[in-house]
C-alpha cells in the first residue's frame, strides 16, 4: 500500500484508473480529478475523450469468453459445482459490462457513471464471495447444484451486493451526508476500502488455500495446481500493472494507455485459468473418495 493510509483512495486514484474513483470525482471528469497522469486516450468532439478503448475491447472479449465458458460448463453434466461455477462467471460478466462504462472512460453523464461504478464495486465484492463459495462446494458440505447450495450462495452474495452498492451510492450522491468527507482530502472511505480493496483479496486468498487442500490432500494430485497457481500469478501481474506500473505507462504513452488495459487482460486470463483448474478437477477419472473429508 506504500505510504497510503488505511481507507485513503486519493493516491490510488491519482496513479490508477479504478471504478471507485468515479465516486469521488466532483464537478470534473474522473481522469482529471486527482492530479497525476490523467488518461485521455482518443480525443472526440466537444472536448470529450474516449479514455480507455483497449479496456473496452478487452472487456467485451471477456464477456464473450465468459459466455462460452458458461456454455461449456453446461456440457459437463457430471461436474461437481457446475452451477456454482456458472454463477461465478455470470458475476464476472456483470463486472465486465460495468467496466466498459466505468474504467473504459466512455463519455457519460456524471450520475450515470457513478451509478454504474457503484454496481461495479458491488459486483466485484459479490463475485469474489461466490468464487470463495465455489471452493467450499468442492468439499461437498452440501450437495452441489441443489436449491440449498445455490440459494445460500445467491442470498449471501445479494446481501454483499446490496451492502456494498448502498455504501458506494451514498458516497457518490451524498444521500445521508455520512460519507461527505470522502470527497475531499485523501478521499477516505473505510467501508469501501474494506469491501472493495480488502474483502476480495481475503476471498481470493482463502479460495487458493482451500482449493490447494482439496487438490493435494483430498485428490492427491499435483497437475491441477499448475492451473491454480498460474491463474493466481496472472491475477497478481494484472494488479501490479494497475497499481504500480500504470502511472509509468501513462507518462510513457503520452496519456494514451495505462495499467487498466493490462489489468483487464490479465484478469480475463486469470478467470480462464480458474475455469480450467475447475474443469481439470471435475474430470471423470479423478479418484474421488467415498468417505468424508478428514
Amino acid at each position: 500500500m506504500g505510504s497510503t493510509q488505511f481507507g485513503d483512495f486519493h493516491n490510488f486514484c491519482r496513479d490508477s484508473t479504478l471504478p471507485v474513483c468515479n465516486l469521488f470525482a466532483v464537478n470534473q471528469p474522473p481522469n482529471q480529478a486527482f492530479g497525476g497522469c490523467a488518461l485521455y486516450g482518443i480525443e472526440l468532439s466537444g472536448d470529450r475523450y474516449l479514455a480507455n478503448l483497449g479496456s473496452i475491447l478487452l472487456a467485451f472479449i471477456a464477456i464473450l469468453v465468459s459466455a462460452a465458458l458458461i456454455w461449456r460448463s453446461d456440457k459437463k453434466h457430471a461436474a461437481v459445482g457446475r452451477r456454482e461455477m456458472q454463477l461465478f462467471l455470470l458475476g464476472y460478466i456483470v463486472i465486465e459490462i460495468c467496466e466498459i462504462l466505468t474504467v473504459g472512460g466512455i463519455p457519460l453523464h456524471d450520475a450515470v457513471r457513478k451509478g454504474f461504478s457503484a454496481v461495479h464495486l458491488a459486483a466485484i465484492t459479490a463475485t469474489c464471495w461466490i468464487l470463495l463459495m465455489n471452493a467450499f462446494v468442492g468439499f461437498q458440505l452440501l450437495d452441489d447444484g441443489t436449491p440449498a447450495s445455490i440459494g445460500l450462495i445467491c442470498a449471501s452474495a445479494v446481501v454483499l451486493f446490496i451492502g456494498t452498492g448502498y455504501i458506494a451510492l451514498d458516497t457518490a450522491f451524498d444521500w445521508t451526508g455520512h460519507f461527505e468527507s470522502s470527497h475531499s482530502g485523501q478521499n477516505r472511505n473505510i467501508g469501501l476500502y474494506v469491501l472493495y480493496q480488502l474483502f476480495p483479496l481475503v476471498c481470493l486468498f482463502l479460495f487458493f488455500v482451500l482449493e490447494s487442500v482439496l487438490v493435494l490432500r483430498v485428490l492427491g494430485e499435483f497437475r491441477p495446481m499448475i492451473y491454480l497457481t498460474g491463474a493466481t500469478l496472472l491475477f497478481a501481474i494484472g494488479q501490479i500493472f494497475q497499481y504500480v506500473i500504470s502511472v509509468h505507462l501513462c507518462e510513457a504513452s503520452s496519456h494514451k494507455i495505462n495499467g487498466a488495459l493490462f489489468e483487464t487482460l490479465f484478469t480475463l486470463l486469470a478467470v480462464t485459468g480458474i475455469w480450467t483448474f475447475w474443469s481439470s478437477i471435475t474430470e471423470d477419472d479423478w479418484p474421488l473418495p467415498t468417505g468424508g473429508y478428514n
